[in-house]
């Protein structure tokens, strides 16, 4: 049976040379970098060298880059490591924090954490394709405000936020903007001064690494006290011995993005706009997200009459790989909080699958989903109570 992955939101295929780069790690060069033998020197040299091609992809110094095991850690490093210097220094009216209601759990469950800590945080309704509203940003920033955490693009319906005018908002009024780029980073070119980004999270997963590792960019000149507590390694914000070999991962991940970007993002583009323009084909389907301030890779579509979940089961059955979400809570029953955010209804949230494009897929598998899917639909409706024709 023909096997087609389209939920590289969630994951993607470790490159065959960001492998081949990262297996002399495990055995011939396994030094700890903080050693300083020659075992040591060679792993501190490619820990520097990986440093380096991270922080060429996002237009930052090579010191301005730390390690950490992934996104969500990255996220977490980045709030709390800011919300912790800053709770003192705002004792009186409480510490503020703004966010977005459509951001990852890895920022979401992170402020609702700190607001049992006396923290208070606003979060930023969005309009129907789910763009921030500036003006709602403006008007919520107080004097207590010491942080934005608005993620650069949505993990599920793609959206790209308006983040250099976000930045620019942010830093008008002195605070720092750390933004959640782990499905950005390779999609939508990034350059965190252009941006006016302060902390920016990746994850090595997403861009053709291995799981386990990830990075934050924290600009130079800024303080983020640490949440681990330990042997004080990367310079005292990140304690805990460095994995090497997926910071070879990492690092030759970013080298090969930066050097396949254009071609890469022309041809999912390519491909998926082809994915929408058949799917939406189908009667009573309808785009979910921002029709053009969207992910290069990033097809949301919902359904009427249509469960989300039995139609991700009817086209595994057929060998494709989809989501109806963010693959941290796909498994949870509830609907998706982001797109009641931009106006659906439960029914309509349940109705809405995500398929989300790489680099290795191609137009004979994009057309045999758009073959395949209309053959779903039909069946699947055929069956729901939901569905009136």
């Amino acid at each position: 049976m023909k096997r087609i992955f389209l939920d590289h939101a969630s994951t993607t295929k470790i490159d065959n040379e960001v492998l081949n780069a990262m297996l002399p790690y495990f055995s011939q060069y396994y030094g700890n970098p903080s050693s300083i033998h020659a075992f040591g020197r060679e792993a501190q040299e490619a820990v520097d060298d990986s440093r380096s091609h991270v922080s060429s992809l996002l237009g930052c110094r090579d010191d301005e880059i730390f390690f950490t095991a992934g996104g969500t850690e990255s996220d977490n490093l980045a709030i709390k490591g800011i919300a912790y210097l800053n709770k003192e220094k705002r004792k009186t009216k409480g510490p503020h924090i703004i966010t977005s209601a459509i951001e990852h759990p890895g920022v979401l469950e992170v402020c609702r954490h700190l607001e049992t800590q006396g923290f208070k945080v606003k979060y930023l309704p969005v309009d129907t394709n789910g763009i921030v509203d500036l003006d709602s940003l403006r008007v919520s920033i107080s004097n207590n405000t010491f942080l934005v955490s608005i993620m650069f693009a949505n993990n599920e319906i793609g959206t790209i936020q308006p983040t250099e005018e976000i930045g620019k908002i942010v830093h008008e009024h002195g605070i720092l903007f750390h933004t959640d780029a782990v499905q950005a980073v390779t999609k939508v070119p990034i350059d965190v001064r252009k941006h006016h980004i302060d902390l920016l999270a990746l994850s090595s997963h997403k861009i053709y690494g291995p799981k386990g590792i990830g990075a934050l960019y924290i600009r130079n000149g800024i303080k983020v006290q640490p949440i681990f507590h330990g042997g004080g390694h990367e310079k005292g914000i990140r304690s805990s011995t460095l994995n090497v070999p997926g910071i070879v991962g990492l690092g030759k991940a970013c080298e090969l993005a930066k050097k396949r970007m254009t071609k890469d993002m022309i041809v999912m583009e390519t491909l998926r706009n082809l994915l929408i323009k058949n799917i939406l084909e189908i009667e009573e389907s309808y785009l979910n997200g921002h029709p053009e301030k969207r992910l290069v890779n990033n097809a949301h579509i919902r359904f009427t009459g249509i469960e989300g979940e039995s139609l991700l089961l009817s086209l595994d059955e057929k060998g494709i790989a989809t989501s109806t979400g963010s693959a941290c809570s796909s498994q949870k029953l509830q609907a998706s909080h982001v797109l009641l955010a931009i106006g659906l209804d439960p029914v309509q949230a349940h109705g809405s699958i995500r398929m989300s494009l790489g680099r290795e897929n191609t137009r004979e598998e994009i057309m045999y989903v758009s073959k395949v899917m209309p053959q779903i639909i039909e069946k699947l409706r055929q069956m729901s109570p939901l569905w009136n024709r």
